[in-house]
Order: structure tokens, then C-alpha cells, then sequence
């Protein structure tokens, strides 16, 4: 039993301290490199994306013909978080401004 202890002893005192820390960094430089690839394909498009929409949404006035939910409607009352929209003679709902999928 004391040769393993001593064998081991041997091993670990052979494997300078250095190599140890390198395969520290390198599994640090792996994952910087893969955040990068996830923020440059995934995250800072969708945030692009994100921002074309809310402008879209900022810029809805009375009289634009939306599409909201699958349905085509004429804004009639923009408020904060809604709008009033008419989807047929004399018929109008109130719809989330985030169900608006376009403008035309």
C-alpha cells in the first residue's frame, strides 16, 4: 500500500503546476468565444428586432390600418398599452398594441 501512496506522490510531482492552469484558460477562452457567438447570432438581432417593433408600435395613429391577431382592422383610439379598432361598420374592439403584427 505504501508504493501506490509513493507512486502517486511520484506522479503528481511530475506534472508541473503549470499544465494544470492551462487547461484552465483555455476552458475560459472556450466559453468567452462561445458568449460571443451566442450575442452576435442570437441575442444582439433579436434586440435589433426587438427595437424595429416597438417603433412600429410608437408610431400607430388614428386612421392606420393594422393587422392585429389575424385580424384587419382601422385604429380609432391609440391609449398606452391598447388600441381601439374597428373591424367592421360600427363594430370595434379594444386589442393589445403587442397582438399588432403590422402596419400598412
Amino acid at each position: 500500500m505504501n508504493q501506490g501512496i509513493e507512486v502517486a506522490n511520484q506522479v503528481t510531482q511530475t506534472v508541473p503546476a503549470a499544465q494544470a492552469g492551462d487547461g484552465m484558460w483555455g476552458m475560459i477562452l472556450y466559453c468567452v468565444i462561445i458568449m460571443a457567438i451566442l450575442y452576435f447570432f442570437m441575442i444582439r438581432p433579436n434586440k435589433k428586432r426587438m427595437a424595429e417593433y416597438q417603433k412600429m408600435l410608437d408610431s400607430i395613429k388614428v386612421g392606420n390600418r393594422v393587422l392585429a391577431a389575424g385580424i384587419y382592422g382601422v385604429v380609432k383610439k391609440v391609449n398606452e398599452k391598447t388600441i381601439d379598432m374597428e373591424i367592421a361598420k360600427g363594430v370595434v374592439v379594444e386589442v393589445s398594441k403587442h397582438a399588432i403584427a403590422s402596419i400598412e
